[in-house]
């Protein structure tokens, strides 16, 4: 028997303001209030990054460095939820999946789509140049090229002075 489940459609969020925009357009272009038989089910997920990846320094101290980095890096996760979850109740999608996985944006991005049975990825754009790019590494664009589903980047307008 075919089951006629909407398809999954995971959101990638951090603790930019370029994240937040990329939720808000696709609330805003895929869950409209005016048609409440959304097209997908949502899940939003925070890649949490590991205290370890946070800092790179070793000795006596670490343990005790690690333990306040943990804390901070948890109540970062919880503000990125709480906003994401503020976001999806102002605009009408209540239904929504809201997840916090530790490691790199990266690989939790790609495994998240796996584990939902995702067909659209949604991330940011940071609107890095080539170097910072290749200094920093681009979610977005480590996700266009292994993610196993489409991948949409939504991209804040430039803002004219």
């Amino acid at each position: 028997m075919a089951t006629s489940e909407k398809p999954v459609m995971v959101v990638g969020i951090d603790d930019s303001e370029h994240s937040v925009y990329a939720l808000e357009w696709v609330l805003d272009h895929f869950f409209a209030p005016c048609a409440p038989n959304f097209p997908f089910n949502l899940a939003v997920v925070h890649a949490k990054p590991t205290p370890t990846s946070a800092i790179r320094f070793s000795g006596p101290e670490t343990v005790e460095v690690l333990r306040y980095v943990d804390a901070d890096l948890k109540k970062i996760a919880d503000r990125v939820l709480e906003k994401a979850k503020e976001i999806c109740c102002s605009k009408s999608v209540n239904d929504v999946i809201l997840e916090v996985v530790e490691g790199d944006a990266r690989n939790i991005l790609s495994e998240a789509v796996e584990r939902h049975h995702a067909s659209m990825l949604v991330v940011g754009s940071h609107g890095y140049g080539s170097i910072k790019r290749t200094v920093l590494g681009s979610v977005s664009d480590y996700c266009a090229h292994h993610a196993r589903c489409s991948v949409m980047i939504v991209k804040r307008p430039k803002i004219k002075y």
